[in-house]
């Protein structure tokens, strides 16, 4: 196998990832990154006054149940176990989520059993919706009109700023309900939290003898020149220059404070309601609840538009217009010794777990392809 001189642009988890897998087969990898640290948008860093661990740019959960994705990870970081419970307040009450038993009882001041839960469900789907075309049927056809107006409705519109009719179906393939009393957010078979946060899991999965990172470094297209392949984990439609348009994101606003004691007793707690600004509020010091600390910080998630300055979370996709990023999609495909990758590069929603995973499949199939034939 002749070795490479490779460029990877971005330093989160997908990059981390990609960057390690090469150079632990013996390339020579360079990874750049616009901010001024690394592990993207998981990034955690501790507060000075309160010694809390901040997620940054929003809460994170580790979960999968890819057992080679789980093995990956902890070869750079130890892993405290944890359960995300979140919970919901709607009309001054405060309900489970995901949707459980304790939930659906509450809501119809009920106590059903789970058989009988589940009939009286059924019961309120809407049967006349036989092929959902959109989010919004979606919902109706499995939740019925009461559960979709209270728990989702309100979010989706905040966080999408549409109506969710103009959602497809896709976004809601399954709602997440369960008919017993299980309040663990995520299903999967592994999940915990990296004791010292996800920025010192990136910054050990980065360092390598191998591997050089630049921080508040942009990609140029000159970069080219100079190395043997490039995995680009930027926005796609900044790599070809905006030529066919912006691709739509959704951004947030984060308004912080710091109390004492317990502000909300959770990590993550969600406001669906369409006249509260925001979407929910986060309580760090929940993600590390072996930890004591008197003081709390906390912060509201805003939804908003994604402006030029603004950092993109979430690609919105309205039902039949990908025009634009069909456009993209091929410019990319005529890219000679270019792979695009990550929830930017991709321009799709990606889990930890799962951007991850695909990372590491891209290396895979990278490697196969400059391995010697036998």
């Amino acid at each position: 196998m002749s070795h490479k001189n490779i460029l990877v642009v971005g330093a989160g988890l997908t990059g981390a990832t990609l960057a390690r897998m090469l150079a632990d087969n013996g390339h020579r990898i360079t990874v750049i990154d616009e901010r001024s640290h690394v592990a993207g948008n998981c990034h955690t860093s501790r507060d000075s006054e309160t010694g809390i661990l901040v997620h940054r740019y929003g809460p994170h959960t580790f979960h999968t149940d890819c057992s080679r994705v789980w093995e990956f990870v902890n070869r750079f970081a130890s892993f405290e176990p944890y359960t995300l419970r979140t919970k919901a307040t709607v009309n001054g009450r405060v309900y489970s989520l995901p949707l459980n038993l304790l939930t659906i009882n509450s809501v119809f001041e009920k106590a059903m059993r789970p058989d009988e839960a589940r009939k009286f469900v059924a019961s309120l789907a809407d049967q006349s919706i036989v092929e959902p075309r959109n989010f919004e049927e979606q919902a109706l056809a499995f939740l019925g009109e009461r559960l979709y107006r209270t728990f989702f409705h309100g979010y989706t519109k905040k966080q999408w700023a549409c109506e969710p009719r103009e959602l497809p179906a896709s976004i809601l393939k399954r709602l997440p309900v369960r008919f017993n009393y299980d309040d663990n957010y995520f299903n999967h078979q592994y999940q915990g939290q990296p004791t010292n946060g996800y920025t010192a899991l990136v910054e050990n999965m980065l360092n390598h003898k191998n591997i050089e990172v630049r921080l508040k470094a942009a990609y140029a297209a000159s970069m080219k020149d100079c190395h043997d392949h490039i995995f680009y984990g930027g926005s796609l439609d900044r790599y070809f220059n905006y030529q066919a348009g912006r691709l739509p994101y959704r951004s947030l606003d984060f308004e912080w404070f710091t109390d004492t004691g317990d502000y909300q007793g959770c990590a993550v707690m969600n406001y669906p309601e369409e006249n509260v600004p925001w979407t929910r509020i986060i309580e760090h010091k929940h993600f590390t609840y072996r930890e004591e600390h008197e003081a709390t910080i906390v912060n509201r998630e805003i939804p908003k538009e994604c402006g030029e300055n603004d950092i993109p979370y979430y690609p919105v996709r309205f039902i039949g217009d990908n025009r634009i990023l069909d456009e993209y999609v091929k410019l990319a495909q005529q890219e000679d010794n270019v792979t695009f990758v990550g929830r930017l590069g991709t321009f799709r929603y990606l889990d930890m777990d799962a951007a991850i995973g695909e990372a590491l499949a891209v290396a895979d199939r990278f490697l196969e392809t400059i391995s010697p034939v036998a």
